[in-house]
């Protein structure tokens, strides 16, 4: 059995050490401002500001779940988890990503309950604790947005900070038209299409953490095209029972049984191997190799994917 690593330490312990500490800011801040609008919200009266609150809440608790799930991931393999805990951060990106769409669903419950019912709201709290939030959130955007395109799960608090943002844009128009115009209804909509946008966003990360933690192939890989490509190898006759995954952000693996046309060395399979090996990962940003070599055996040769 045939096992390659082509290992990607670009990531640095510094450059973890830095996304930790800005998940931290960030977890104060919302903590902060999650205090402020609930009290703020109470006081005025404002439902746009509450789902703002519970929102920032739900943000305090996914950038907890990111923050944990950063720590653990550096946390080195062991006999009883052989991976480590690669998956922490996928897995926190799956449970963001819920929460996201399960708050989204409840404010727009509240929402429409309250289009129905439109009250009076004390508007200038609203616009000093919009501000607020905007200032806050920003900053936590700022800090995380580097990370954000390279790893789910910072992805997912990002998004979260991003949309809380923009709902505290949504407040503050909202606090606006109550303060000049006294158009009460716009604090119902408001929230509506804050838990719209939640749901589309909150929707695409889970779909995507989903696929990773089902083990299904990446979606930039074909099978098809990696068999016939090491099917050019010199001796190579036939590539099949072949698994392909993304076991966390930065590592994808791959398994496969290899038929040979003639009873081969190690020594031969080694070197063949490692032409495998460098294929794959140049071609199809495989960093994981572990091929089954085989010659003349009575197994299914044409079942490219088999459980």
């Amino acid at each position: 059995m045939g096992h390659h690593h082509h290992h990607n330490h670009g990531h640095s312990h510094a450059h973890n050490d830095l996304k930790g500490r800005n998940l931290l800011i960030s977890i104060f801040l919302n903590i902060a401002i999650t205090v402020s609008q609930v009290i703020g919200g109470l006081i005025s009266g404002s439902l746009a500001l509450l789902s703002d609150a519970l929102h920032n809440f739900s943000d305090v608790l996914s950038l907890i779940i990111s923050y944990v799930a950063a720590v653990f991931g550096k946390k080195k393999a062991s006999a009883h988890k052989t991976f480590g805990y690669k998956r922490a951060e996928i897995m926190a990106a799956f449970i963001n990503a819920a929460t996201l769409v399960v708050v989204a669903i409840f404010l727009m419950k509240e929402a429409v309950e309250r289009l129905f019912d439109p009250q009076e709201i004390e508007s200038g709290l609203v616009i000093w604790l919009s501000i607020l939030g905007i200032v806050a959130n920003g900053f936590s955007v700022l800090l995380l947005k580097k990370d954000s395109e390279s790893n789910m799960n910072m992805k997912s608090a990002y998004l979260h900070l991003l949309t809380d943002m923009m709902a505290s844009v949504a407040v503050l128009i909202g606090g606006i038209l109550m303060k000049f115009f006294e158009i009460y209804w716009v604090d119902a909509v408001l929230t509506m299409l804050i838990g719209i946008y939640l749901i589309y966003m909150g929707y695409d990360l889970l779909k995507e953490s989903t696929k990773v933690l089902m083990l299904f192939t990446p979606k930039t890989i074909v099978i098809q095209d990696i068999v016939e490509s090491i099917c050019t190898i010199d001796r190579v006759k036939n590539v099949h029972h072949v698994h392909i995954w993304q076991l966390n952000e930065d590592e994808v693996h791959m398994e496969a049984h290899i038929d040979f046309t003639e009873d081969i060395k190690l020594s031969e399979f080694d070197a063949i191997l490692e032409e495998i090996e460098e294929h794959v990962y140049h071609k199809h940003g495989i960093n994981h190799v572990n091929i089954q070599p085989e010659f003349d055996k009575c197994d299914s040769k044409h079942v490219i994917v088999q459980d």
